[in-house]
């Protein structure tokens, strides 16, 4: 079996969109759909024909160019089964656990509440992929718009048990600003210091940060390491459980 093959383009202000293509079967899917425009040009440029859309959760800015494409292209449309009634267009819901096929590569579906209810996560566990859209991105994680900080931390849990190979993408180029609160944070993490030298640089030259990998996330995320010594110690919260440490560093990120 021949590797899934990814193109990554700007969408909106500053969402990413992503095509992912199986080289044997033709087969393409779109994670989410922010855009027509810049979608229909990644297709044409890399000679694509859309036949899937990957939805994560209900936000205009995810799945905007539903409708459309799938109007143009007759193509299928996935999503989160506890927002099936908010998805545009939608033809097949799944929840946490779910498996299904994409071009003969199995995708686990991940259910993370936290920046919505029902958002999920597209894992391929064989490829080692994740897209994590809104509730995982390089050096942090989606605001909390429908759910307390516990469900969110609960979520992020949920995906750092996956393999430190797993490459992640995911909906949005937040990162520089990310990595210059996670500093705040955790400010004696050498490999982060060094990860947000590395992130400047490469806005600068204004490329892009994504995929991140999770083994990279485990280290240098904070939003994953509510329950790091050095972290819990800057924060002064060193009695506190790790879904409280969460839930103050999300507010410190909210207010950055």
């Amino acid at each position: 079996m021949k590797p899934l093959e990814i193109e990554v383009f700007s969408c909106r202000s500053d969402n990413f969109g992503v095509l992912v293509h199986d080289p044997e079967t033709g087969l393409t899917a779109s994670i989410d759909a922010p855009e027509e425009a810049p979608i229909l040009a990644a297709a044409e440029r890399r000679g694509w024909t859309i036949s899937h859309i990957f939805t994560t959760h209900h936000h205009t800015d995810h799945v905007a160019a539903n409708l459309a494409l799938k109007e143009r292209f007759g193509l299928q449309i996935f999503g989160p089964r506890n927002e099936a009634v908010a998805i545009p267009g939608l033809d097949h819901a799944y929840g946490d656990g779910d498996e299904f096929e994409f071009a003969g590569h199995r995708v686990q579906v991940i259910e993370t509440p936290g920046h919505t209810k029902g958002h999920i996560c597209y894992h391929f566990p064989d490829d080692k992929l994740l897209f994590a859209a809104d509730t995982l991105f390089a050096l942090g994680c989606g605001r909390l718009f429908e759910c307390p900080p516990a469900d969110m931390w609960h979520s992020l849990q949920k995906l750092a048990v996956l393999p430190d190979e797993t490459a992640v993408y995911f909906g949005h180029e937040y990162t520089l600003s990310n990595a210059r609160f996670a500093v705040t944070i955790d400010p004696t993490n050498e490999r982060l210091k060094a990860r947000a030298a590395e992130i400047e640089a490469l806005r600068a030259d204004g490329k892009f940060t994504i995929p991140t990998m999770m083994g990279l996330e485990k280290e240098t995320n904070p939003f994953l390491r509510a329950g790091d010594p050095a972290i819990r110690r800057n924060l002064l919260m060193e009695a506190r459980s790790n879904e409280d440490v969460f839930a103050e560093i999300r507010k410190r990120k909210d207010n950055f």
